[in-house]
């Protein structure tokens, strides 16, 4: 009776309404692209306008206000180039200091300077700021990194605002708090009160409001594994210790301390009663930031996290889609910025047992420099501003401003991914084909988590697979149940989908994986279905049911490529090195030198020193082969980080590991047959930018 009472639930839930295990079916057609849906359309920009957005907004009219990191301020008539016109631009303001965020209230415009939240006001109706306001003024120790992002008003009129933290002196690379509420963010009134909000960001330049809630996205860096975006409330921690310097000031709504977190989470790691310092942590074992938010109250983990890497590296703008289904099937969806791959990510949001999780979607790459702002123009569409001066990007232009339009096609997607208590449900945006949906087999999750500790990023640790026993299709074929084992609370799991293909058209989903962020594991009745004990083997599989990889070794990543493209010690045979080469590293994504000579058949010695505040690896490529090799490093996901990002291609001559900031990395060969070849970063993102012509000569 209980078998039958599954099969008659399987069977109205549609798991068994087609032939589960047959063929994939073929697509009706080409496969559609990005494109398709969602058209880039480019703004023509007068000659002599350098327009390297750091602000954005929309205003009343329907026109555009945009702020420059050189410190102008242009309003922008006609952005829609209606009637085939082109844009209108009239300078509204200028000598301000690298403005890096914009706002419209009341008829003023408010943009965050380097030191200051400013107001720019026209007050004789010419159509240029003659009052230039400071509303409130931010301390500065002057470092470059200092700087000042938002403002974000809130619905009460209050603004919210973020400040970059400066590197330290000991080590560089990381992040310090040099001057009060460097690495916080404050709360500002129009009349110039200011309330310290919360702490714990490294280089928060992503923020945006969700109704009435605040978030804010920080990226890869030192106590930050990985990019992510954060709801944050007043008085939380997000992570990054260097602002946990003015916590103790009488303002302060923060309570946790450095020595809160690493006393009670890791009590060997000092003796009671020692306050511990950032740069005094261990690096062994070091833990992941939940289970240091499990002790320590008041320390915010992400609600979402974007994988390095894999969803960005440099996360910028978070806007709420408001557009009442006028750019797509995403309503009250998130779209988030990348400026160092140009392009922008899609965030689903849920709240569940009170806290806040969801998953994040690729959606749109191909701009054509660093997407940095984003705003929502009068018919639904979205603004893009883009910069990459000293940032770098994998859009090669130095700066640019496009309108992305939704064609009115639906794209085959995962519209949604929800929890449930014994796996996820995933919504289409349009019906599945039930066969391939109903097939367990097309579906892999993966769980994972970063390290919270004082280096550079962190790989991807705690890796599992977590067995898709049932896909329970419903009978619009619009959700997909999936149940699977031992998913863990706090985790990011990675659920591909790359089987499903839609019904109509029998295409595969334009973005086949989702990455879930779990913070809570809800409530409820879980789905009875028969457990599997192993992953069946078929040629369709993917690498998730695949042997289990190899463990890394020093010097050698897992999956490392064949002998002789990394050799770190002199060969034996060599009497000496006919020559040696260094290249370093400069900021927004450069070698110090980009080109090099030698000779066919000589003994070299090359050594990447890497003196950015990024890790970077160096690979010598056959000609020609550079973009190749660098789109293949950018897919390796979750596989990356081991890999060193370096993809197994017969295209890879020789290469160094990646390198973290402040380190080097020495690799030994011989000279190839002559020709022109390329030396690369494969970082993903990196690859456009980061690369020099190595000349092999007879």
């Amino acid at each position: 009776m209980v078998m039958l009472h599954k099969l008659l639930f399987l069977m109205f839930a549609g798991v068994l309404s087609g032939p589960i295990f047959a063929q994939t079916p073929t697509p009706a057609g080409p496969l559609p692209l990005e494109r398709d849906y969602y058209k880039i359309v480019t703004l023509p920009v007068p000659e002599g306008i350098e327009l390297e957005i750091g602000g954005l907004t929309a205003l009343p009219n329907g026109d555009l206000a945009a702020a420059t990191r050189r410190g102008d301020v242009w309003l922008i008539g006609n952005p829609y180039m209606e009637n085939n016109t082109p844009p209108r631009f009239a300078r509204f303001a200028k000598g301000l200091h690298e403005t890096l965020g914009l706002a419209y209230v009341d008829g003023a415009l408010y943009t965050a300077q380097r030191g200051e939240l400013t107001r720019l006001r026209d007050t004789n109706g010419d159509g240029r700021a003659d009052a230039y306001e400071t509303v409130y003024s931010l301390p500065l120790s002057g470092h470059y990194h200092e700087y000042t992002f938002g403002p974000k008003v809130a619905p009460d009129g209050s603004m919210f605002i973020t400040g970059n933290v400066a590197f330290g002196n000991r080590e560089w690379w990381r992040g310090e708090s040099r001057v009060p509420w460097r690495g916080w963010t404050l709360r500002v009134w129009p009349d110039g009160r200011m309330e310290p909000w919360a702490t714990g960001m490294r280089s928060p330049c992503g923020i945006g409001m969700v109704n009435s809630a605040f978030f804010y996205a920080d990226n890869q860096g030192d106590w930050m594994g990985s990019g992510g975006i954060v709801h944050v409330e007043k008085g939380d921690f997000t992570g990054h210790p260097a602002g946990l310097r003015w916590a103790d000031l009488p303002e302060s709504p923060v309570q946790v301390r450095m020595n809160d977190i690493y006393y009670r989470a890791n009590p060997r790691f000092s003796p009671p009663g020692k306050a511990i310092k950032p740069e005094n942590i261990p690096d062994e074992k070091p833990l992941p930031l939940y289970a240091v938010a499990e002790v320590v109250p008041g320390v915010k983990l992400p609600a979402v996290w974007l994988p390095h890497s894999i969803l960005g590296i440099s996360t910028s703008e978070i806007i709420h889609d408001t557009t009442n289904s006028a750019f797509g099937p995403f309503t009250g969806q998130l779209f988030v910025g990348d400026q160092g791959q140009s392009k922008i990510v899609r965030v689903f949001l849920e709240k569940v047992r009170g806290v806040w999780q969801g998953a994040a979607f690729s959606f749109r790459e191909g701009f054509q420099s660093g997407v940095l702002r984003m705003c929502w123009g009068k018919d639904g569409s979205m603004f893009v501003g883009q910069t990459n001066r000293g940032w770098g990007s994998a859009g090669q232009a130095p700066w640019g401003l496009q309108r992305l339009v939704w064609t009115g096609k639906i794209p085959f997607e995962m519209k949604a991914v929800r929890a449930m208590p014994d796996g996820f449900e995933l919504e289409f945006t349009q019906p599945v084909d039930k066969a391939s949906a109903a097939n367990p087999d097309n579906y892999q999750i993966t769980g994972f988590i970063y390290k919270y500790h004082p280096v550079y990023g962190s790989p991807v640790v705690n890796e599992k697979t977590h067995l898709v026993h049932a896909a329970a299709v419903s009978a619009d074929g619009l959700t997909v149940r999936l149940v699977a084992d031992s998913l863990r609370e706090y985790y990011i799991h990675e659920i591909k989908a790359e089987g499903v293909r839609s019904y109509r058209d029998h295409y595969p989903l334009l973005h086949p994986v989702a990455y879930y962020t779990l913070n809570r594991i809800p409530d409820g009745d879980k789905l009875d279905v028969p457990r599997r004990k192993i992953a069946p083997a078929s040629a369709g599989q993917h690498a998730l049911h695949a042997a289990p990889k190899p463990a890394a070794t020093p010097g050698k990543p897992a999956g490392a490529l064949a002998a002789g493209k990394r050799v770190t010690q002199k060969p034996a045979g060599w009497s000496a090195v006919d020559q040696t080469v260094t290249i370093g590293t400069l900021p927004g994504l450069k070698y110090n030198r980009t080109f090099v000579t030698i000779k066919t058949g000589s003994r070299i010695k090359w050594t990447l020193s890497n003196t950015d505040d990024m890790p970077h690896n160096l690979v010598i490529v056959k000609p020609g082969a550079a973009d190749a090799v660098g789109a293949a490093g950018a897919s390796l996901g979750l596989k990356g980080p081991e890999m060193w990002y370096v993809p197994k291609s017969p295209d890879v001559l020789f290469h160094t590991k990646l390198t973290q900031p402040g380190a080097s990395d020495s690799i030994y060969f011989v000279a190839p047959a002559p020709g022109d070849y390329t030396f690369v970063c494969t970082v993903p993102g990196h690859a456009q930018a980061m690369r020099g012509l190595l000349r092999i000569t007879p």
